[in-house]
């Protein structure tokens, strides 16, 4: 089984440990790779971002602890891009794209803070219109890697957080599906690689990983890859569910996973190493 995981957040951003508590949870359940991708910082939003000064400090003890375990644990430094914030400029080994804000109607809301906050958003915004909102969603995430370089694209269906029982959109409708896997042959088209994402399932808003099936087969069948990712706020959710993401991954039709490793980027059977 991959036992890397490279998103992942501490107390720098809005994680609750340290980097140093992640790191030695990982090095204590046996996992291969470590990555850390504090947020970077957005200026209309600064309460879960890091700021430019914690930006600083956060690459230096990353850059540490990268030393303190070298041949116990391989770490690497890269950071969550947010596509509204400003790009982080500190040398790094990997980039995540995101998109947690949609920007619209000369207004900004979160679309994973809160139901509430998304609902209102949906409403004032969008007249309550769920799947105009999905599309201006989607067609923001298009960008992602165009925008910020990323290597990696997050949270692919972040929007559907707080969909449970169809409650803003239906997922299988085109209204929505077909601006999802417009965004996502987009990506494909520009070498994007997407997260297996299954934060939103240890936080108990989900039980599936991103992105949801219908999408994660498109991936596939448009040659797109992808790649495990916890999104872990807190070190015993590392590695969370990713025997489930993985056997979803296969049965969409992947057969590797994209992992970053001290020869750059390769391919790894579920399996393992």
């Amino acid at each position: 089984m991959i036992l890397r995981d490279y998103h992942t957040h501490t107390r720098y951003c809005d994680g609750q440990n340290t980097p140093r508590e992640m790191a030695a949870a990982a090095a204590a359940r046996g996992m291969a790779a470590l990555g850390f991708s504090g947020h970077s910082h957005t200026a209309y939003d600064e309460s879960y971002c890091m700021s430019p000064a914690a930006t600083e400090q956060y690459a230096a003890e990353v850059l540490a602890l990268r030393e303190e375990y070298r041949g116990r644990l391989e770490i690497y430094l890269g950071v969550e891009d947010d596509l509204h914030g400003a790009r982080p400029a500190f040398p790094r080994d990997y980039t995540i794209g995101s998109v947690h804000e949609l920007f619209a109607g000369g207004t900004h809301f979160s679309v994973d803070h809160t139901p509430e906050i998304l609902a209102r958003g949906i409403r004032e915004v969008f007249g309550g219109d769920g799947y105009r909102a999905a599309r201006a969603y989607f067609e923001t995430v298009a960008t992602v890697r165009d925008v910020t370089g990323c290597d990696l694209v997050g949270h692919f269906d972040l929007i559907a957080k707080f969909n449970g029982g169809g409650r803003f959109f239906d997922e299988t409708d085109p209204r929505y599906l077909g601006p999802a896997l417009e965004a996502a042959e987009y990506l494909c088209r520009r070498g994007a690689v997407f997260e297996v994402n299954t934060g939103a399932m240890a936080r108990g808003y989900r039980t599936v990983p991103y992105p949801a099936r219908p999408i994660l087969e498109a991936v596939a069948r448009f040659g797109g890859a992808v790649t495990l990712s916890s999104d872990a706020h807190r070190a015993d959710a590392l590695c969370y569910g990713f025997a489930e993401a993985a056997a979803l991954a296969e049965a969409c039709g992947f057969r590797t996973g994209r992992v970053l490793t001290a020869r750059g980027w390769q391919d790894l059977p579920w399996d393992g190493e």
